[in-house]
Formats: C-alpha cells, structure tokens, sequence
C-alpha cells in the first residue's frame, strides 16, 4: 500500500495510527539523572480504524499491546508518530483539546476490581461520567445510570451497592457501563475477559456485540486469547516486540498465516477433539522473545524462527501487502504462492524496495 492510498485510508477513518513509537528512557547514576537506554515498547506501527469494525491485537506478554493502545488513546505520550481522530491529528493535543476527543474514545481495562473505586457505589460511578457528559438534575442521572445497568444486563436496583458485592463479571459488567455513559464511538478493550471464568468470558463478548450492532460501536480489543478474538474481530493485529508483524482480515489470518510467529500462535489454541489435537501440525517456538531494550537487528523474530536465514538476521523485513489485504512481516512467507510473493507490495522505505527479489523459502 503507498503512502497515498494510506492517507486516504486514514482521512476516511474513525482512528489512524502512523509510524507510532514509544520509548520508555532507562535511567543510571545516583540521581537516576543519566540516560544509557530505552525500551523499545512500540516501534513504527500504523493502521487505520474503520468505524464499526472490530480490530484485534494479540501477541505475547511484553509485545507491546497494551502499550500501543494506551498511547492511541494519549494515556501515555508517543515518542514517535502521529495519532488522529476524526483526521485531526492528536499527537500533542493538549488537555483541552483531548477532552471533546476523549467523551469519544473509552476505554475497559483489564481487570474490573482495581479499575472501580472501591469506596463508591455504582451510582456514584456512573454519576461521574454522567456530569461530564452535561446531565446534572439528580433524578435524570439516576434514570440514565439505571438505563444503562439495564444495558448492560445488570439489575437497575443494584445502584446502591458498592463494587465488592458484585462478581467479576458483573464488575466487568459495570466498567462497560462507565464506558457508555460517556456515548462513545470508540472503545478500547485492555484483555476485558481475561480475568474472568470461561462461561462468564462468553457473556461479556456476547455483550459486546450486542452493544456494537445497536450503537454502531467501533472496538480495538486486546487479548492473548487467539479464540476468542476469532469470533469478535473484524481484522487481527499480530504483534511482537512491539512490532505489528502481521494484520488480515480474520478469516484470512486464522485460515492461512503467513508469518512464522502467528502459526506458532494459532497452533497453540486448544482443540476440544483429541484426535484431531493430536494430529495437527504443530509449530513449536524455542527461546525467550529478545530483550526490548536492545531488539535484535533484521528480523526481530529471527533468534526464535526455524526459517531464519542470514537475510533475516541483516535485514528487517518490510510489511507487505499481499491479496486480500494481508499484511505480513516476513523474507520467507507462509501460504503463499511465488507470484503472490513477487507481487506483493512493499513499503517505499523498505531496503528490498529498490528492486532486490524476496527470497523464496527453500
């Protein structure tokens, strides 16, 4: 895809992510005054959200997900890039720019007792993002605060009680409802059912595409549950040490990856038949992910994939556009034919751009 075609994409959509990095300093001396590093968290990623769609982002711990998301919403500061909304550019938006943009983008954290206080009741949360939004008359902030416990499949009585009574999902239940109140078009899940037991995960998905289809919701959800992010995105999102290394559609992606490392995800995912678990291909991953602080050169997956040539070690493999639009990181493809690998569009910057072929797996 050309810069062009990138910009037209991100002009026509909800959110655009461009080149995004973020690098946390690491600090020395006695006043911790000295710089000697960074961690490489997120390093040039970029995507465009269409509204209503849903994009998932997996990968390991420590690749980088809940860092990209938290500096998409401007949680946390980029180093690098540029992020916008609505095409206005919110990079370095101040806190009165960021408020109008912020009533728009709400985000669900992970884990829904540490993300509601304690000490309120559900009334009193609610309440909050009520008068932000402009309700103040007290009855109007009660009827809208039980409209929306009833939204989320709670009992509008419970307004009194405060957090603890409540299960994990139930608690799950309500941090959505907060998210609500502040009539979003886009929500940002941080591993939402991550905490919560197998049956209950399966409701609050089910929630979730319920309130997308009547509200025309726009979702980035976050997991390393490969699962259940098939049956809720739209597009998939493959990261590792903070690098996007594939994005597809998801019924591309989880029927035919292309990078080494997304097979190595998807063959991981439990099968409920024995005898078909047992005969499936399996791609085994040996060694740790490499340290952020100093990523390895070339490819970044090269010290764990069983493909890895010298290339891959020297050169860093451009994101690659191949039918279908998927998106791959990768010198030596999975799944795909010699003239889907010859006909693949590579980035302007890339060092293959220049006429130099892919090399093909032996």
């Amino acid at each position: 895809m050309g810069e062009g075609d990138r910009a037209r994409d991100e002009a026509a959509s909800l959110l655009g992510v461009e080149h995004l990095e973020v690098h946390f300093p690491i600090r020395s001396g006695i006043l911790f005054d000295r710089r000697v590093g960074y961690v490489h968290a997120v390093d040039d990623v970029s995507f465009a959200l269409r509204e209503g769609e849903t994009l998932g982002i997996v990968g390991e711990s420590g690749s980088g997900k809940t860092t990209l998301i938290r500096a998409m919403v401007r949680l946390l500061d980029p180093t690098g890039g540029r992020v916008s909304f609505r095409g206005t550019d919110i990079t370095t938006a101040g806190r009165g720019q960021l408020g109008p943009v912020r009533r728009e983008m709400q985000m669900v954290f992970q884990d829904p007792q540490a993300s509601l206080n304690p000490r309120k009741r559900v009334g009193q949360i609610l309440a909050t993002p009520l008068r932000l939004v402009g309700v103040d008359d007290g009855a109007e902030i009660e009827r809208r605060s039980r409209e929306l416990l009833a939204q989320v499949g709670l009992n509008p009585e419970h307004l009194g009680r405060f957090p603890h009574e409540f299960s994990g999902g139930q608690r799950q239940r309500i941090g959505i409802a907060r998210a609500l109140a502040m009539e979003p078009r886009l929500i940002v899940l941080d591993e939402p059912v991550s905490a919560l037991d197998v049956s209950i995960q399966a409701q609050v998905i089910n929630l979730l595409e319920d309130l997308q289809e009547s509200l025309g919701l726009t979702y980035v959800f976050v997991a390393h549950d490969l699962s259940i992010v098939r049956h809720i995105a739209d597009r998939v999102a493959v990261m590792y040490v903070g690098k996007v290394v594939e994005m597809a559609p998801t019924d591309r992606l989880y029927v035919k990856p292309i990078h080494p490392y997304t097979a190595a995800l998807l063959s991981a995912i439990p099968i409920p038949d024995p005898r078909e678990n047992r005969a499936r291909a399996r791609h085994v991953l040996e060694g740790e992910p490499p340290n952020p602080v100093s990523p390895p050169s070339g490819c970044r997956f090269h010290t764990r994939c069983p493909r890895a040539t010298q290339l891959c070690r020297t050169v860093e493999p451009p994101l690659a556009e191949y039918p279908g639009g998927h998106l791959a990181a990768c010198h030596h493809p999975l799944n795909v034919t010699a003239a889907e690998i010859a006909g693949a569009t590579r980035s302007e910057t890339s060092p293959l751009a220049a006429g130099e072929e892919l090399p093909q797996a032996a």
